[in-house]
């Protein structure tokens, strides 16, 4: 139980940094500020992937991971795609 409670209080971190990062680099942008290669929604789906894997261990922490369990592979799954995604758009990025 501490295990979860430590990743739910890290993922949640994470999630609020990505969404941030997202916010501050897309006012850069906006704005023409930012001189480097500037992806801001990388840092989003970081932020969502994490938020979802945050869910994730609130589930379990509930106590419904037993019951939802098909949910929570399916969340955890999503999230994990959302984080390949992020160095995907890095590569891509021209």
């Amino acid at each position: 139980m501490t295990v979860t409670i430590i990743n739910l209080v890290l993922t949640t971190v994470i999630l609020i940094l990505g969404v941030w990062a997202f916010l501050k680099r897309r006012s850069d942008i906006a704005s023409g500020t930012s001189r480097a290669l500037a992806i801001p929604e990388v840092s989003l789906y970081l932020g969502i992937a994490f938020g979802l894997f945050a869910v994730s261990h609130a589930l379990t922490l509930a106590g419904l991971a037993a019951s939802l369990q098909t949910v929570i592979i399916i969340i955890r799954v999503i999230g994990y795609l959302l984080v390949m995604v992020a160095p995907v758009r890095i590569l891509m990025k021209r």
